[in-house]
């Protein structure tokens, strides 16, 4: 299956293989025809399978169709993408650009955290395609700035993280402001009770597309947690970053005064590393990842919040420094590695005290995850699972099975 088999448009072909864009995901591949076909979508796949892609494409055709048909010349927000963290709106907006470059369509990012002036500048130039945070969105709507009764493309990403970020509220009130007439397409990568009876709100008569069992792990990434003292977490992530094949690694921690002090501990041992967390101003968080991107910066360390939406060609190591206590959140967490199709490997430090999430992690994912042991843990008990190498032996095998494994990566 190729791009040209899905009934896209030359201009659309032509900037897929711009990007380098061969062959479609399965998301990809089950989405964009019934997309096209204006039906609503249901779509439930983890964090790096190309959800991105999966709508913008079709959605892009479907307003350039819309465009070319219409007689006025007016632009008027017909698509809102609604999203919720900066970050994920910001590279959204890089899909669109990069996937609509040859079609005369506009679209704008909105967000807090920065001046509105520039958004509403944009908004009142014309936009046909808007993507937002819940937030700044609901603002910029009660100042008059923006109405949604022109929609007729709406889609609502990373549901589930709408519901983390207790932003579900907000959901709805910008749902009771859309058309009753419109084509909803709905994405997450888990689905729990409340976030599907959000979907059956939402959708009519949906085509569901599931490409992965909900809150599976990608069977590629290889995991391994160490046993550690939590007060050993810092000695042990200098050691394992002496090892010189992890180029970049992505470390999470639970709090934003966690992720401060953690990068701080590694600049002074000599690792250049950076933060990014909700208290970062945009300018400081973009400045980070572009960093940690282009590998000026080799540990980035941050939050579940400030890190949802982070895409990084080949991102090879993540790193759980503090265990999440919601167990969904692991699955999105290790997901920022083995992104559509490549491997990757996926560490957590696990303390006496994060013994409980560890398990309910291990039940979500229906697998145990394989201990590695460290020589200065004191919390590692004979009678566990242990693989009998050393953190620099066990990264430099993963590193070459990594390279096996690597394939040509599609993502979105």
């Amino acid at each position: 299956m190729s791009f040209k088999n899905l009934r896209l448009i030359e201009p659309i072909l032509k900037a897929l293989d711009q990007e380098g864009y061969e062959t479609p995901t399965q998301i990809q591949e089950k989405s964009i025809t019934p997309i096209l076909d204006r039906r609503d979508i249901l779509g439930c796949a983890q964090t790096g399978t190309g959800k991105t892609a999966a709508f913008t494409i079709p959605i892009l055709q479907l307003m350039h169709e819309h465009r070319e048909a219409s007689s006025s010349r007016v632009r008027t927000i017909d698509c809102l993408i609604l999203t919720p963290t900066r970050e994920l709106a910001i590279q959204i907006g890089e899909s669109i650009a990069a996937y609509g470059r040859h079609l005369s369509l506009r679209h704008h990012v909105v967000f807090g955290g920065v001046s509105q002036h520039g958004q509403v500048n944009a908004i009142r130039n014309g936009v046909d395609i808007l993507v937002a945070t819940p937030g700044r969105l609901l603002d910029l709507m009660q100042q008059g700035h923006i109405t949604l009764s022109n929609i007729k493309f709406f889609v609502l990403d990373e549901a589930d993280r709408m519901l983390d970020m207790g932003f579900i509220h907000d959901v709805k009130k910008v749902i009771a402001k859309l058309p009753a007439k419109r084509q909803s397409l709905f994405f997450s990568a888990t689905m729990p009770p409340e976030i599907s009876q959000l979907a059956d709100m939402l959708l009519k008569n949906p085509i569901k597309v599931e490409v992965t069992p909900v809150s599976s792990t990608v069977e590629i990434i290889q995991q391994a947690v160490y046993h550690v003292d939590k007060n050993d977490k810092q000695d042990l992530l200098i050691d394992l970053l002496k090892d010189k094949s992890i180029e970049t690694l992505l470390v999470f921690t639970q709090m934003k005064h966690a992720a401060d002090k953690l990068s701080k501990r590694l600049i002074a041992s000599g690792i250049s590393a950076a933060a990014i967390h909700g208290n970062k101003s945009q300018n400081a968080r973009q400045a980070a990842l572009e960093n940690f991107k282009n590998k000026k910066v080799r540990v980035l360390v941050a939050t579940d919040i400030a890190a949802r939406g982070i895409d990084i060609d080949q991102l090879s190591h993540v790193l759980n420094f503090e265990l999440p206590n919601v167990p969904e959140t692991y699955v999105h967490r290790i997901g920022r590695t083995g992104r559509a199709g490549a491997s990757g490997i996926a560490l957590s430090f696990c303390s006496r005290e994060e013994k409980a999430y560890l398990k309910d992690i291990e039940k979500l994912i229906k697998k145990s995850i394989p201990v590695t042991q460290w020589a200065g843990s004191t919390a590692e008990s004979s009678s566990e699972r242990t693989m009998q190498r050393s953190p620099k032996v066990e990264m430099r095998q993963s590193s070459r099975r990594m390279a096996v494994q690597k394939r040509d990566i599609v993502f979105g």
